[in-house]
């Protein structure tokens, strides 16, 4: 095809409002070549707005990419961190404790840390490790209750909130199931207690202090490069939970 032809497209793709990239795409010639035959034909208001536009919404994209690959790799820093840390910790009771009631009975479809129990000492024992290992202030744990109409709520609330030292203006709205009991059978109970922190890097570090476990116990076992292909795997699809439920990357993990 002639040059003479190929500026003749080049200029016709311009004057309907095609940035250099959109027609270097459809008429594949150099960036000088454009400039020298594009250089004195003007665009309308139209089409400079259009290209202003795309320009902006291209480097908001490209911003909102470097930042998503920034938090996966912190993410992903801090899991390995936490994963080598572990191997360290085996020996401290607090540790042990902590993560293996988060591990058994905590939420972890979201990140954020979240147990519910009605047992005193489970709770007690999974604030200790918060507070005393993980090092989260007070202020920052939330509390909510869950308890049956048949229960006063006032009267939980202050049980939970004396026994836990969480103040009552940390506590979410009470959650009250109706029932069709006309009385309390167990006395005792005083309804179940959901603590949350909402802390995405002490999630994280859960789950690398729980591989760490696994590999120190031996029931997992990766070589350099599947640790690396897991984590970035994991981190970028957000595969959390999957791999807490050991559905995941059977193909990585050998029990």
């Amino acid at each position: 095809m002639s040059k003479l032809h190929l500026k003749k497209q080049v200029v016709k793709l311009r004057k309907l409002g095609k940035s250099y990239s959109e027609i270097n795409k459809i008429v594949p010639v150099s960036k000088s070549s454009l400039s020298l035959w594009l250089r004195d034909i003007s665009l309308s208001k139209k089409h400079r707005e259009r290209l202003r536009k795309r320009k902006t919404d291209a480097a908001r994209i490209y911003a909102s990419a470097a930042l998503r690959n920034k938090r996966i790799i912190a993410s992903k820093n801090t899991i390995i961190n936490a994963w080598d840390e572990s191997k360290k910790l085996m020996t401290n009771p607090l540790f042990i404790l902590g993560t293996s009631l988060y591990w058994a009975e905590g939420g972890k479809t979201q990140e954020f840390i979240s147990l519910s129990n009605s047992d005193e000492y489970i709770i007690k024992s999974a604030l200790k490790w918060l507070r005393d290992f993980c090092n989260i202030p007070k202020t920052k744990i939330k509390a909510q209750l869950h308890i049956h109409s048949l229960h006063s709520r006032i009267d939980a609330e202050k049980y939970w909130s004396k026994l836990t030292d969480i103040p009552l203006t940390n506590f979410n709205k009470t959650y009250i199931k109706k029932t069709s009991l006309k009385h309390r059978k167990n006395i005792l109970y005083n309804g179940t207690l959901i603590i949350r922190v909402h802390n995405s890097g002490l999630f994280r570090k859960f789950i690398g202090w729980k591989l760490g476990i696994l590999e120190c116990l031996g029931l997992i076992k990766f070589t350099p490069k599947e640790k690396l292909f897991f984590l970035d795997d994991m981190v970028k699809n957000k595969k959390y939970k999957s791999m807490i439920d050991n559905q995941y990357n059977h193909h990585v993990i050998s029990t």
